[in-house]
């Protein structure tokens, strides 16, 4: 049987300087679940661009600050450090705005289906 060596990572770890768009790490898949590190640094969705996912993505906002619009939402949310949302499967969403000068980091979760 093959032991898997202990790896420490630092969730909070970005890339150093400027990098375009968004970085997605994945941090552990077992089965039907996923959980994965974005880090964003003035990023936004692509105009007119929606994510539409056939999982539910239970999102952390660890690090940073962004607003997020979900479809048929008349406001958008904004999520500040320590903030999460559980998007549903097939909930259009898009990412409006993420902190200029520093970091924004995520923890996403992404399953097929989740009870809240």
């Amino acid at each position: 049987m093959k032991r898997n060596k202990l790896k420490v990572c630092n969730i909070y770890r970005a890339p150093p300087g400027k990098f375009p768009g968004e970085i997605f790490s994945a941090v552990a898949r077992a089965g039907k679940v996923e959980v994965e590190k974005i880090v964003s640094r003035g990023h936004r969705s692509p105009p007119g661009f929606w994510y539409d996912q056939d999982f539910d993505e239970l999102v952390f906002l660890l690090r940073g600050a962004a607003v997020l619009r979900l479809a048929g939402r008349r406001a958008p949310l904004r999520l500040d450090e320590g903030d999460y949302v559980l998007i549903p499967a097939r909930k259009r969403h898009r990412v409006e705005w993420t902190h200029l000068t520093k970091p924004t980091v995520w923890l996403a979760i992404k399953a097929r289906r989740f009870v809240s």
